[in-house]
This record gives C-alpha cells, structure tokens and sequence, in this order.
C-alpha cells in the first residue's frame, strides 16, 4: 500500500460540513464499542455483527444516515480493529493492554470505493454522500497521474491545526531498487548526538522541542489565561497546536531525510533494537529520548531498506557499549563516561565502540542470506 496526502482547500461551510462527518464517524465507532461491552464475550460479536448494526442505527438515528454507507462501515472496522488488537495482546500475555476506549475528539473519517468521485484533471475531489461536503479541490506536488480509480482502496479526510488535508490509499508497492556500494555500517543512536556510526561519523541530536520550547511555554501561559469558551480561547489553542504541528514535522523531516542516506550510501545497516516504550519510563530522559525520535528513524529504515532493496538488521543491545571492539572484554562505564578505554589499548568514543559492536553482531543467518 501507498498513501499520498494533498491539503484541501475547503470553505467555511465545507470545512464544517467536514467536522460533521468526523463526528459521525466517531459516533458509530463509540456505538459499537458500546455493543460489545454490552456482550462481554468474544463469540457474540464480531465485524459481520458491526455492520448489522450499523445498519440499524442508520435507520434510527436520521444524521447518521447522512455519511456514506462504505463510510460507515469503515467506522464500525476501526472499532473492531482496536478490539482484535486488544484479543491478540490477551493471547501474547500482555494483560489487558491497550483495552479500547470511546474516542471523545477523532480527527478523520475514512471513506472506501465509494461516496466520491475524483475530477477528470485529478485536481478536485467530490464528496458525493450527503454530509454536504462537496467539491474539494487538491493542493499538492505528488504526482497525479498514478491515482488511478482502480488503485485507490479509500480516501481519509484528516483534520489537523493548519487545515484540512485528504489521503489516498493506493493499493500500489513501491520499488525503486538501487545500485549496490559494497558498504556495510553499524549505528549508535544517542541523546548527545543522535547517532554515531562504525566509521566514527556522528550526526548531531537536532532537539527540536528543546528549541520550540520557549514559545510553546510563553504561548500555553497565554493560553491558561483566556476564559473557557471564548473565541480567544479557540484561537489560542490553534496557535498552541500549530506548534507542537511543526515540531513533529521537523522531527519527521530530519529523521527521514537521515534514513534515506544512510540507505543510498550503505548496503547493509545495522542497528540496535531498543525498547523505546520501557525506555521512555525513566522520568529525567523521557522528553529527550521522545524529542530525539528513535522508534520513528528506524521505522524509516526499515522502509527504505524495503523500497531500495538494501539490507537492515535489528540486533540485541545487550552490552554493546560495555563490550571491548577490540578484544571483547567487558569494561564497565556509566553513561556519564563517554571515552571506551580498555586494557589491551583500545581508546575509543563510547557511541563510536558500540556502533563496532553492533555491526559485529548482526549474525551469521542474517549475512547467509546477504
């Protein structure tokens, strides 16, 4: 699958018209999330059972009738995505996580093959239901020509600080193959700097909430002040989140950009398989291991990998940077000493040492197939 984003421009009654249909959307999912804690049994309810009753609550409740029939099925799926999710945790023994909750603010509605119709230029597209969304035109530099009627699976109309913006969903696999360098590189990602490689490269450790602090803390005090209800108060909230919006944009831009070069200069990338959500625990390092983005780089890298053909490994971090990538030993060290200095002579920057360490461990069934 592939997704392409292009901003909508709406007007005020289409962009009101749109909140509408998120919030029907939102009321069908809450509906059936309903059902099934009423039942209480896994065999008394599934998805076949969520659209019978979304079929019903369409002939009861007038407005729901108003969003697509697909639509409204697409609502019910997330509901019954979110309760499979919950199953498949019981059954892996993780005790109720991630239990389903009633959504209070959901952002998009999903539409499937049907209740729009894209223009013959590809540059509008027509909500044909009758939430009265209507004609919306696309803004964007993606290339238009390959959103064919016959590749596009569902569309999302997502609502976000800046504006309104609408997804395609392609049933198409990217592939762009690459030619091979005969490089291989282990990585070192950290708080100092945001990796160090094998060959002693670093990147430094951007910080982007770091620096957007400052404004975010002066534009929430403002916030706080303004009276509950109020236009003002609306407005600031706006600016409050169009903040945070650009700060989780810089963040995505920067470690994208990073991923896809150390893929295109690289064959084989190796890196640690931190478990970011036991890490994120620890209240003094939580906002710098969130700020730096771990979890979504590696993401990208295994994405990249994927479309470029190029080889990614995940290895076990266990005493990478204690270990010697000289002779193996362990030399113990806290994290706040950041020179490796061992017995037989090696003296090495700690991230540069475990990032050795960490190339050396991608194991030997991984390279067979290399």
């Amino acid at each position: 699958m592939r997704v392409m984003e292009f901003k909508v421009k709406a007007k005020p009654k289409q962009q009101v018209a749109i909140l509408e249909a998120i919030r029907i959307g939102q009321f069908i999912r809450n509906k059936c999330l309903r059902l099934w804690m009423d039942s209480q049994r896994e065999d008394k309810v599934n998805y076949s059972s969520f659209c019978k009753f979304v079929t019903t609550l369409s002939n009861d409740t007038p407005f729901v009738s108003n969003l697509n029939s697909r639509a409204r099925q697409a609502s019910a799926e997330r509901a019954w995505f979110a309760i499979s999710r919950f199953y498949d945790n019981c059954k892996k023994g993780l005790a109720r996580k991630g239990y389903p909750k009633f959504k209070k603010s959901s952002r998009s509605v999903e539409y499937k093959t049907s209740g729009w119709k894209l223009s013959e230029d590809k540059k509008s597209i027509h909500i044909t239901d009758k939430t009265g969304i209507g004609c919306l035109k696309l803004i964007g530099s993606y290339n238009r020509q390959i959103l064919d009627k016959s590749l596009i699976k569902r569309i999302r109309l997502i609502k976000r600080a800046d504006g309104f913006y609408c997804q395609f969903v392609l049933d198409l696999e990217r592939v762009e193959p690459l030619d091979y360098t005969g490089k291989e590189i282990g990585i070192d990602v950290g708080l100092n700097h945001f990796l160090t490689d094998s060959n002693g490269e670093k990147v430094d450790n951007p910080r982007f909430l770091r620096q957007a602090e400052k404004r975010l803390k002066k534009a929430q005090r403002k916030l706080s002040k303004k009276k509950k209800g109020s236009n003002k108060r609306q407005k600031q909230k706006s600016k409050v989140a169009r903040l945070h919006l650009k700060v989780s944009r810089q963040r995505k831009d920067f470690v994208v950009k990073t991923a896809k070069a150390l893929i295109q200069s690289n064959d084989l990338v190796v890196y640690e398989d931190l478990k970011v959500s036991n890490m994120v625990k620890n209240r003094k390092l939580a906002k710098s291991i969130s700020d730096a983005s771990w979890s979504m780089f590696t993401n990208w890298l295994d994405y990249f990998g994927q479309i470029h053909g190029k080889f990614v490994l995940a290895v076990n971090p266990q005493y990478t940077s204690q270990e010697c990538s000289n002779c193996g030993s362990i030399v113990k060290k806290t994290l706040s000493i950041r020179t490796h200095i061992c017995s037989c002579g090696c003296v090495l920057d700690r991230d540069e040492n475990a990032a050795i360490n960490i190339l050396r461990r991608a194991n030997t069934v991984g390279r067979t197939g290399i």
